[in-house]
């Protein structure tokens, strides 16, 4: 959209070094099944994760006893931003059972209490079996409800070309496109603890989020690896760059956060079930 110019990047990362700019990202590490029975272990390895020719590579190996690594790093406490436009240019990983997502969590998942009731917004995954199709998805609530819609591509797939995605987040409307395209916008979501009334709307999305990016090998919404999957430059997730755009405080006043739930539609929700598209998150804050 016309709102943002260059004039209001805030945050950009070509990876243009010789490697990872630690002052930007942190590096995870989660041993194998940490969440959604996923295979990979996570590691700080420069075989996993590296820069070379102005990308950021997130590659998942396999080793000969069958064990699988990956990369997963994130932005939290270094780059941290309510509202904006949140943009990556990247390539998809191709393979049965690789699920690489491009997605933003709240920097402080406590204000209002763990996952899903602190709200997730995942602006791009891709099966690795169906490198044509990308979804989006906002995550919240207690029970755990989702928001989500996708693209699916006439030609070409998310695999072999790059694709920008994007998500443009004000109070209370989010917007996700691909490559430009418009693919859904949402407002109407919800969050509560149990025992306590509905937070106020537009929570959970009304906190600061930091950027992922990360590639699970396994698990429950794209299945395990079979003998078709190949670790090789297939088994990669390429980020060309990661841009975030603001518009610096005074754009969202307060006032501007003092937005109406729109009445709910029945059956706008999907009842999120365990082998759906969701990440089932322990505790992030300690997850650097």
């Amino acid at each position: 959209s016309k709102k943002y110019t260059e004039d209001d990047v805030v945050f950009k990362d070509d990876f243009n070094g010789k490697k990872l700019d630690r002052t930007k990202w942190n590096v995870e590490t989660h041993e194998p099944g940490w969440v959604n029975n996923e295979l990979q272990k996570y590691v700080d390895s420069e075989k996993n994760i590296y820069v070379k020719d102005g990308n950021l590579v997130i590659q998942a190996l396999k080793d000969k006893n069958g064990n699988y690594t990956s990369g997963r790093v994130n932005t939290q406490n270094k780059v941290d931003y309510k509202y904006g436009r949140f943009e990556a240019r990247l390539k998809m990983p191709k393979g049965q059972g690789f699920l690489p997502a491009f997605w933003m969590m709240p920097t402080n998942e406590s204000l209002y209490g763990q996952w899903p009731k602190c709200g997730e917004i995942d602006i791009a995954e891709v099966l690795g079996n169906d490198t044509k199709t990308a979804y989006s998805t906002l995550h919240f609530g207690e029970p755990h409800k989702e928001l989500q819609d996708k693209i699916t591509l006439d030609k070409g797939d998310f695999y072999s070309q790059y694709h920008t995605y994007t998500c443009e987040w004000e109070p209370g409307k989010i917007s996700f496109y691909v490559d430009g395209v418009f693919v859904h916008e949402e407002n109407n979501w919800y969050s509560k603890k149990d025992g306590f009334d509905e937070l106020t709307y537009p929570a959970p999305f009304d906190q600061p989020f930091y950027v992922i990016l990360n590639l699970a090998v396994g698990g429950n919404w794209p299945g395990n690896p079979d003998k078709t999957t190949t670790f090789d430059e297939k088994a990669r997730m390429v980020v060309n760059y990661v841009k975030i755009y603001h518009k610096g405080d005074e754009t969202y006043k307060e006032a501007d956060e003092n937005v109406q739930r729109p009445a709910q539609e029945e059956g706008k929700y999907k009842e999120a079930d365990s082998t759906g598209n969701y990440v089932t998150n322990g505790d992030f804050s300690d997850s650097t």
